[in-house]
């Protein structure tokens, strides 16, 4: 079992920056994909960025490309997510998730650990 807890959310002023954290802990040798996705009332989980565990390639959604900087720290074992030029659009409640198998997904079912979400709202 992996246990992943996020933190860093609340709220700013659209144009501000957050950074959020995921701490993670258990079996995390066996980790090679973390993600962030985000969440809004009545819509699907949808992807946010994704690193690999070992190496730091990334990926993201168009929608954060240029303002969204996703990173980890292995010795720590966190992942971090810098949130720039933030927008009303990104108000959401943000998770962070880990699988096992080496590819970046973008479906959240692919994921096996979930955290338990911080909201993150952008005033306008």
């Amino acid at each position: 079992q992996v246990q992943l807890v996020e933190s860093g959310g609340g709220l700013v002023q659209a144009g501000g920056s957050l950074r959020l954290s995921c701490a993670a802990s258990g079996r995390t040798f066996s980790t090679r994909i973390m993600g962030w996705f985000r969440q809004v009332p009545g819509k699907e989980r949808e992807f946010v960025a994704g690193i690999t565990w070992i190496g730091g390639s990334t990926s993201y959604a168009d929608s954060v490309k240029g303002r969204f900087t996703i990173s980890r720290d292995n010795v720590k074992n966190t992942m971090y997510l810098q949130m720039n030029s933030l927008k009303s659009d990104d108000t959401a409640v943000y998770y962070c998730s880990s699988k096992r198998t080496i590819r970046i997904a973008i479906s959240p079912n692919e994921y096996e650990y979930w955290g338990q979400g911080t909201q993150v709202t952008v005033s306008s």
